[in-house]
């Protein structure tokens, strides 16, 4: 299940021209081979972004105009003795390796002032263009506002991004950019380091004989040859966290959704489901990001699942793992092991039941934690930051510009539900060989000439994608995002009779080559097809694969296949009145009366798992999904 996140968006250059015409008025676009560069803005819109703004925030779309009307800081030297001149004045907050810092010595002038507190970081970001951050320092509304207009860029040293307002940059124009390749080496030795120790027991034997004790027998280990290990998300570090475990005689099999199969079995991998690989393995390695799907992914429910006696490694992140879950698998004996790098609170805390388990091997977020990647990650994140400083924008920002208020004004409520649809498709998909071949069908009264769809598809990618990816997807980045993931979007815009004052008439996205978790949705071609258009300002959706419906994309939404006989509202209705669960809408759309239907149920909250299995009890209900957008 995914769930949207929202971000205000900021005003950028103007928009491109229009894309190629079709004679017929019918275009059919590839998505990856275009030969022309994006530079449509790709903003994440909330309802409240449908008003216009009196005073909307200007954001050259080069960035090299460095002073800002609105800085505090004038030539000279201020009090706290920056200098400032026509050069951008850079800070580093953190740590950077010595390679970073000269190529940004070569461009800018550059402060390095550790361990402020957030009071000290407000009060002096307003005399910087730039800031350059490791995991260590918050950078929160409060700094974008006491920036004044200046600060031009965040560098995220690093992958992650937990600790950037990604919303408050983008309000107040700024671009964030992160180095997400760098680390890869380190983390996927540190993840074979934890492997090999933990099967070996060596920090706890290593803690016996300096204690004093020689306990041979205790720390009797286990062999790696033979032994299965799933890798759980097949990017950079997992692809080559496998690529060293076979080199150690292990059998690996791996599960990712977007991992190109082609890839994996080039490395000898096998792609499996989730519950294949968790229940299959002796060993399983984390790779995925923390995202709303896989926060606490690995509870009690998934630790049941598991063949007892698994060991765990996780260099990823910390709240993959439901921590308090993971100690009663411990306890229980279903994990023998586990070697973490990550936590859900880091530090965690001193009486961590984690912490105090003699079967679980710590370290303390040491997966980038070599000296050539830190020279890498300082490197690559300099040469980001400068590189926006120029007006230059890589494939590493992770927010995006605004647009002109007039085109969002009209695009706003469409934006909003290319993502929604493109959410509720990927939650549909069950399993297969990922995801690879999405359709986008535009049908609108206009000539395709005056349609421009690249905002609306980059919403679409972003729909599909971010909900169980690390990615953040925006028009900058959204066809490197999709190509590196192996995902082929193509486009058809269709002419129908309808207003033209409507820029869309209605939005359908097809998924090919891929399971269900909902047989319905699936169309007479064999993809799943949704449709949506906006009804009164909201999206809806309109159609699930042949049965025609009529629902808000709002909240969190139930979806039955039933037999079509009197009664059926009710006696949902009543199993969710029963648990207190309020329901916000119901409709039922058919192909044939007396058949088979499809009801669609809108409810506020998510029910728990014993109501969902009321409904599914329910004698004529064939099916059921649910869903939260």
């Amino acid at each position: 299940m995914a769930s949207a996140s929202s971000a205000n968006p900021i005003l950028t250059s103007p928009p491109p021209p229009p894309p190629p015409s079709s004679s017929n008025k019918s275009s059919h676009l590839s998505f990856l081979n275009s030969s022309s560069t994006s530079t449509i803005p790709f903003p994440k819109l909330s309802h409240s972004h449908f008003r216009l703004r009196s005073q909307p925030l200007l954001v050259p779309y080069a960035l090299k105009t460095i002073e800002s009307p609105n800085s505090s800081v004038s030539k000279g030297r201020d009090l706290d003795g920056v200098a400032s001149s026509s050069k951008p004045v850079i800070l580093v907050s953190e740590k950077l390796g010595e390679p970073g810092l000269d190529l940004l010595r070569s461009f800018g002038d550059v402060e390095c002032i550790y361990d402020l507190s957030p009071e000290q970081l407000c009060s002096k970001i307003s005399q910087f263009d730039a800031l350059i951050v490791r995991s260590g320092t918050k950078v929160t509304r409060q700094v974008f506002e006491a920036a004044n207009g200046r600060l031009k860029v965040v560098g995220r040293a690093g992958v992650g991004i937990d600790n950037v307002d990604l919303q408050a940059a983008t309000e107040f124009g700024c671009l964030v950019v992160n180095a997400p390749t760098a680390n890869t080496i380190a983390a996927a030795e540190h993840a074979i380091a934890l492997l090999a120790s933990m099967a070996r027991n060596v920090a706890q034997a290593d803690a016996s004989v300096k204690s004093g004790k020689w306990q041979r027998s205790k720390y009797v280990g286990v062999s790696l040859v033979g032994k299965t290990l799933a890798v759980m998300g097949f990017g950079k570090v997992g692809s080559e966290v496998a690529r060293r475990a076979k080199g150690l005689g292990m059998h690996v099999i791996a599960h990712d959704p977007y991992a190109p199969a082609d890839r994996a079995r080039a490395l000898g991998v096998d792609l499996v489901s989730f519950d294949e690989a968790i229940s299959t393995a002796d060993f399983i390695s984390l790779h995925m990001p923390l995202t709303p799907i896989t926060s606490s992914i690995f509870n009690d429910v998934t630790f049941a699942k598991m063949k007892k006696g698994v060991r765990i490694i996780n260099v990823a992140r910390g709240g993959v793992i439901d921590e308090d879950a993971l100690v009663r698998a411990l306890d229980g004996g279903m994990v023998a092991q586990a070697a973490l790098d990550v936590f859900r609170e880091e530090p965690p805390p001193k009486d961590s039941k984690l912490l105090q388990n003699e079967n679980v091997t710590v370290s303390p977020h040491l997966g980038a934690s070599t000296k050539e990647a830190q020279e890498g990650v300082a490197v690559e994140i300099a040469e980001a930051v400068v590189g926006a400083l120029k007006g230059e924008l890589s494939a590493t920002a992770v927010n995006a510009p605004m647009v002109p208020a007039e085109v969002l004004s009209e695009l706003a409520p469409y934006v909003l539900l290319a993502e929604k649809l493109g959410r509720l498709a990927v939650q549909l998909v069950a399993g297969g060989n990922g995801i690879k071949s999405v359709k986008v069908v535009y049908r609108s009264a206009r000539d395709p000439d005056d349609l421009d769809t690249r905002l609306l598809r980059a919403m679409i990618t972003k729909g599909i994608i971010e909900p169980i990816s690390s990615s953040f997807v925006n028009l900058v980045n959204a066809d490197f995002t999709a190509k590196q993931k192996g995902l082929r979007i193509s486009e058809e815009r269709v002419v129908v009779d309808s207003s033209p004052e409507s820029p869309i008439d209605s939005i359908q996205v097809q998924i090919s080559n891929v399971q269900s978790k909902f047989a319905s949705a699936v169309s007479e071609n064999g993809d799943i097809s949704i449709d949506g258009r906006v009804k009164y300002g909201i999206p809806h959706l309109t159609r699930v694969g042949s049965f025609s419906v009529d629902v808000s994309l709002e909240g969190n939404l139930i979806m039955c296949r039933q037999v079509d006989q009197p009664g059926m509202i009710g006696r949902v209705g009543n199993i969710l009145g029963e648990q207190n669960y309020n329901v916000s809408f119901m409709s039922v759309g058919r192909t044939v009366k007396r058949t088979k239907a499809i009801m669609a149920i809108g409810v506020d909250e998510e029910p728990d798992k014993d109501t969902l299995k009321k409904i599914g009890e329910v004698s004529a209900i064939e099916e059921f999904v649910f869903l939260k957008l």
